[in-house]
């Protein structure tokens, strides 16, 4: 029996580390890492040893004779990537074991250099791989700092609450939350609260992990109406952001238009479509499980400008799409060059996973739809087609799109549109930025003209990359940080750590701190537990802080 990777992979390379007969590729050493999709375990070379599937930050490993339903391809897909490679050595008698030694951390001081004090802003998972290899590796205090008054960042508020083994990853970086060596400032804006330089002042370095936070624009005519929002703003609407709209969202007509061909946009295009009653299993936000329930949209047509050869989402994503449960996933056929390259993709091929799927052609209205099996929903991927207006009539809504149809246009009728084009970074107060690129300029990491101070993440490489690109992203920054502190260039802060909590305090009081957190914690299961639900989050600011301060309350009443 082997093992193979599912839909949940991270790319976080744990596994990697742990395998004893090198059976999982690509490495972080192999150049294929950077661009892969998911990591692959090679059948060929698998011991049946579990130590993948026990390291496994997200639960994306499991034994091939487990799976089960659309879960059962992946053992083809992983058996796949190996098809035209090598035999591997572990064919030659005698398993091809990792050479173990002294464990050596390229990234670590020397033995006799004092404890840093470095501040981690952003508490998604790019500050907290930079802040967890800080921690392992060395003696260094860290301050993690972060706008929201909760921890997590994209892991809480950007993974879709139908993929709760993703969201295991949190699970791994809340443990540092309460480290010994860790100070916790939630709810602490830089620019608003503090300045980068008063950070600077109080600290050795300074990591921004401050993502990409806002989305790129379509630029056609409409796109200010109301019913056209960007996929981030619907994300963070069904994931309870503190700064999301938590009501006003319309889904009273049948079919919503979503633009862009990425993983995001099959996130909320499956959300749409999804049983409630299965979400309502999952840490939805509650206003967004009221709304999905009593929505009426039964099609969501997914619109990608180039071909199926060259979309942007991963393979094991669209699986997914394949085998939810009462939705129909289709492919409109209106241009020919869509089925003549899903008919000569190779198996190894996005396009491929389409090979099999009803074709059809998107009616400027949906299908009407009946009681039982015509009742069931649908997501149409729609090829070879780019929005280049949007319709309303006088009340200032969405009516229809206008697409562009093998040299026409058509208009399609839809009474939402999503953009899920990409994400694009924000300026930080006191730092240099590229607006082209929508990145702080860097140099291994280090921010170009500013000693001591460093970026990881989306802000640093640009939108690319799930959760565990993350973790040899902060790699790098945390050895470019490290090399400038043994050669002596980090400027040597005026104040101290407690000296920057009293300013922190006397900035804002509702800073959150790790007991507060934990209270979050506590309270937001506690609601859960009452409705039969794992968690529900708590989605105001002013809910998050007054959580935090229970536990305050509690003691002072002891």
């Amino acid at each position: 029996m082997t093992y193979a990777i599912t839909q949940t992979c991270c790319n976080d390379a744990t596994c990697v580390a742990v395998c004893p007969v090198n059976c999982i590729h690509p490495t972080p050493e192999e150049r294929a890492f950077g661009s892969t999709e998911m990591l692959h375990i090679d059948p060929r070379a698998c011991i049946d040893c579990g130590a993948c599937a026990d390291a496994c930050p997200v639960d994306a490993i499991f034994p091939v004779d487990s799976l089960t339903g659309g879960q059962r391809e992946y053992a083809e897909i992983n058996a796949a990537y190996y098809a035209d490679a090598e035999p591997p050595a572990a064919e030659v008698p005698g398993p091809n074991f990792h050479v173990w030694g002294e464990p050596v951390f390229e990234r670590s001081l020397p033995s006799d250099f004092g404890p840093l004090r470095v501040a981690v802003v952003g508490t998604g998972p790019a500050g907290m791989y930079a802040a967890q290899d800080l921690l392992l590796h060395t003696a260094a205090e860290v301050t993690l700092i972060d706008r929201l008054p909760v921890a997590g960042g994209l892991v809480r508020y950007g993974v879709a609450p139908d993929h709760p083994a993703t969201k295991k990853v949190g699970d791994t970086f809340s443990r540092f939350h309460s480290h010994p060596r860790v100070r916790m400032h939630l709810g602490i804006e830089v620019g608003r609260d503090v300045t980068a330089e008063e950070l600077s002042a109080h600290h050795d370095a300074v990591v921004y992990a401050v993502g990409a936070s806002t989305d790129k624009r379509l630029g056609v005519p409409g796109e200010e109406r109301p019913g056209c929002l960007s996929a981030t703003a619907f994300v963070a609407w069904y994931n309870a952001h503190p700064e999301a709209v938590a009501q006003g969202l319309d889904l009273s007509a049948e079919r919503v238009v979503v633009v862009g061909n990425g993983n995001v946009a099959l996130d909320v295009a499956r959300i749409l479509v999804a049983d409630p009653e299965a979400l309502a299993a999952t840490d939805i936000a509650a206003h967004a499980l009221d709304a999905l329930r009593a929505s009426r949209v039964r099609e969501v047509v997914v619109l990608g400008r180039r071909g199926p050869e060259d979309a942007a989402y991963t393979r094991s994503e669209l699986l997914a799409l394949k085998h939810l449960p009462g939705v129909d996933l289709v492919v409109d056929d209106h241009d020919p060059r869509t089925a003549a390259a899903i008919d000569a993709a190779g198996p190894g091929d996005r396009a491929g996973v389409l090979r099999g799927l009803a074709r059809v052609r998107t009616d400027a209205r949906p299908p009407v739809r009946g009681e039982g099996a015509a009742a069931r929903r649908r997501i149409v991927l729609r090829f070879h087609s780019e929005a280049v207006e949007v319709l309303g009539g006088d009340g200032g809504g969405v009516d229809s799109v206008r697409v562009t149809d093998g040299g026409g246009t058509a208009d399609l009728s839809a009474g939402l549109l999503l953009r899920a084009i990409g994400y694009r970074g924000l300026p930080v107060p006191g730092l240099p930025f590229d607006e082209a690129k929508g990145t702080v300029p860097h140099e291994g990491g280090r921010i170009a003209g500013m000693p001591g101070s460093y970026v990881v993440g989306w802000i640093k490489r640009g939108p690319s990359g799930g959760i565990g690109a993350n973790r040899t992203c902060a790699a790098e920054t945390v050895g470019t940080l490290l090399a400038d502190a043994v050669a002596g260039t980090l400027p040597a802060p005026a104040g101290d750590a407690k000296a920057f909590r009293r300013l922190v305090r006397q900035r804002n009081r509702r800073v959150v701190d790790a007991r507060g957190l934990a209270a979050i914690e506590r309270a937001e299961r506690e609601r859960g537990r009452a409705t039969g639900r794992p968690r529900v989050k708590l989605a105001t600011v002013e809910e998050l802080v007054a959580a935090a301060r229970s536990r305050r309350l509690l003691r002072s009443a002891g």
